[in-house]
Parts: structure tokens; sequence; C-alpha cells
């Protein structure tokens, strides 16, 4: 087993360089179409899925790649029963270092781009119908991934996921933020990708939501799911 700091270590590191993406490619969008919001939301939502699907391989190995606490919330509680996936020491210190990451991407991504180091978003996302869509997008992630591990198909996690991500962009009102960690780490970003921090409990509270959603959705038709829950997003190295 790879040693908790440098899985934790690799957690940060992949949820810094994934707000980086998020919130650099958002930037990026607005500054090259600054009047057509639907090619910015393309931009935004393809350098993402690449970008995730790169992280994943890079980290994976090492820490698994949640790189979001409800996923690493729901692989302890799966697999709590059968002792495969993360100890409850490990989730609170993964839920801890993807927090810390997040935080940071917006930092680096405002810097790059020659903005203040941080910049409280003032765009409000509070409203009935977003919080439903990132349930949606979180019971979906979580079914996607558990499902690969189970049927023994991790390898393809990478493209995977980041294809599901940048589909939820389009396919969900939130625009799939999917993620507690990354989004406060957005609120410290006034930009395309930016969410106030007023707004970030409510999403917060949907995202548990749809956490309790997709693990009893997985309890249903994956009855033995947990015997598995070691391998998502990937299965970590034990020897590397």
């Amino acid at each position: 087993m790879i040693t908790l700091w440098r899985r934790l270590l690799a957690e940060f590191l992949g949820t810094m360089l994934l707000v980086t993406a998020v919130v650099g490619s958002g930037i990026m969008a607005t500054t090259l179409s600054p009047n057509d919001v639907g090619l910015q939301l393309l931009e935004n939502s393809v350098a993402t899925a690449f970008a995730l699907g790169a992280l994943i391989l890079t980290f994976g190995p090492v820490s698994g790649a949640h790189f979001n606490p409800v996923v690493s919330a729901a692989d302890w509680f799966l697999g709590r029963r059968s002792c495969t996936g993360l100890k409850i020491k490990d989730l609170f210190g993964y839920a801890g270092a993807q927090t810390l990451g997040a935080i940071t991407g917006s930092i680096l991504a405002n810097l790059m781009f020659d903005l203040a180091p941080v910049t409280f978003s003032a765009k409000d996302r509070t409203a009935a119908n977003l919080w439903l869509g990132e349930i949606v997008a979180v019971a979906g992630l979580l079914l996607l991934i558990f499902a690969l591990g189970r049927s023994g198909r991790a390898t393809v996690a990478p493209a995977a996921v980041g294809a599901y991500i940048g589909a939820a962009y389009w396919f969900t009102s939130s625009t799939s933020f999917a993620n507690p960690a990354v989004t406060i780490g957005r609120a410290f970003t006034d930009t395309f990708a930016g969410i106030s921090p007023a707004s970030v409990p409510g999403f917060v509270l949907a995202q548990i939501a749809g956490l309790i959603v997709g693990v009893g959705a997985l309890l249903a038709l994956y009855p033995t799911v947990g015997d598995t829950a070691y391998d998502i997003v990937v299965e970590p190295s034990r020897t590397l």
C-alpha cells in the first residue's frame, strides 16, 4: 500500500490542476469568445474533460484519482464492510487535501491570467433547479465510476469520467460541478467558472444528496459493489 502522505499529495495536486483547468479555460474562453456564452461553455467543457482524463492517468496509480470528496465518501461507505475502500482517517485526509487543492487551483489560475490571487465570485447560483442538476450530476458520476470498477473496466475510467463530466456540463442545469471541493475552490475566482460563496452551501448539500441517491442506486444494481471499492476511480498501485 502506498503511504498516506503520498496519496494525499497526489489528491492535492490532482485537484489543484483540475480546478486550474476549469477556471483557466473559463478565463481563456471569455477572452477568445467574449460575445458567445455557448461557445465559452463549449471551450470550458472540452478543456475540463480532457484535463480530467489526463489527470486521472497521471495520479491514479498513486491515490486512485478521486479528486472529489463525494467519490472518496462513497468509496469509504461501500468498502467499509469488506475493508476494500478508504479507512475513515484516509477519508478525512482525502477530503482536506482535495479542498485545499481546489482553492490553490483557483488562486493559480487567477495568477496565470494576471488577476488578484483571490477574487471571490459574485456569480449567484442559488435555485432549486440548479440543486437538482447537482443531484443528477453526482449520482450519475458515482454510478459510472463504481460500475466500471465492479465490472472490471476501471482501465477505461480516464476516458469515461472525462466524457461524462464534459457531457454533464451541457445536460445539467448547474453545468455539473458535482464536487464539493471544486465548488469551494471555484468561489475563490470571480470569473466564468466562479460561484458566489453564498451559493456554495446549497450546492454542497445537493451534492451530498446526490451521494446518497448514487450509493442507494449502486447498492440496488450492484449489491456486491463494495468488494471492488479499492478499484475506483482507477486502481492505485500497491507497490509503486
